[in-house]
């Protein structure tokens, strides 16, 4: 258990420390519409749960288990499900980049992942994680 937290617990401040209303927050506005807002904030709340059952998965050495998951709840496969091809026209450049670039990374770390290396394992994970943090750091929704 405690292994999880040392994980879980850095990414969700990072997350957290990105959500601010106060002037100083100079993340770009995008403009959705409501049932699109719900949709994506959905997805990515998804995705943290997603990276946090990969990490107990990996932690109780079920990488298979981080893989398949991986996969099929972030990974290019993930597109589908997740219906989230008609919020792109809403998107600036950057954020579809970011978004991509997260998806492409999450379907190399399950290739990764099954290798059974962890910390090359970790250090794919990151990239996931990094592509989460660019697109938060620079943009917000309403």
């Amino acid at each position: 258990m405690k292994k999880q937290l040392y994980f879980l617990a850095p990414m969700l401040l990072i997350f957290a420390s990105h959500y601010s209303n106060s002037a100083d927050d100079t993340r770009q506005w995008v403009k959705l519409p409501e049932k699109m807002q719900h949709h994506m904030l959905s997805n990515m709340r998804d995705h943290l749960v997603t990276i946090n059952q990969i990490l107990i998965y990996m932690s109780n050495d079920q990488l298979d288990k981080a893989a398949d998951l991986a996969e099929d709840r972030l990974g290019m496969t993930s597109l589908e499900s997740h219906g989230a091809s008609h919020m792109a026209g809403f998107m600036p450049e950057g954020m579809k980049k970011a978004g991509s670039r997260m998806h492409h990374a999450a379907s190399q770390f399950a290739l990764k992942v099954e290798e059974g290396e962890l910390i090359p394992a970790y250090k794919a994970l990151t990239k996931v994680t990094t592509a989460c943090i660019s697109c938060h750091s620079a943009y917000r929704i309403h």
